[in-house]
């Protein structure tokens, strides 16, 4: 089984400019556990998924290419989000309130 979650690790980690030893450096891992994770042949454990993330600067839904539908949100939610889009002055505290904060 070849796990796809490398490969957004890698372009995530390309975007950075980062080497595979610095990432690992970096959430305290081996560079041979990064290159793994890149060639496919394991995942992270799900306790390293927030280090990555905060590391590569990318939220845990693109980092698992995990995409909503609009759909699926009610109008409520959908204008709680056009809100938050907008209002760029609100939006660290958003997301300290919300506990958010460390993925971005």
């Amino acid at each position: 089984m070849t796990y796809e979650i490398g490969t957004r690790i890698r372009y995530f980690r390309e975007a950075k400019k980062m080497t595979q030893k610095q990432l690992a450096d970096r959430i305290g891992v081996t560079n041979s556990r990064v290159c793994n994770w890149e060639q496919g042949t394991n995942r992270p454990d799900v306790d390293k998924l927030a280090d990555i993330c905060k590391v590569l600067s990318v939220s845990p839904s693109e980092l698992l290419d995990v995409r909503l539908d609009i759909n699926e949100f009610t109008n409520y939610e959908r204008q709680l989000i056009f809100a938050y889009r907008t209002r760029a002055d609100m939006q660290k505290a958003v997301r300290l309130l919300l506990g958010l904060d460390e993925f971005f």
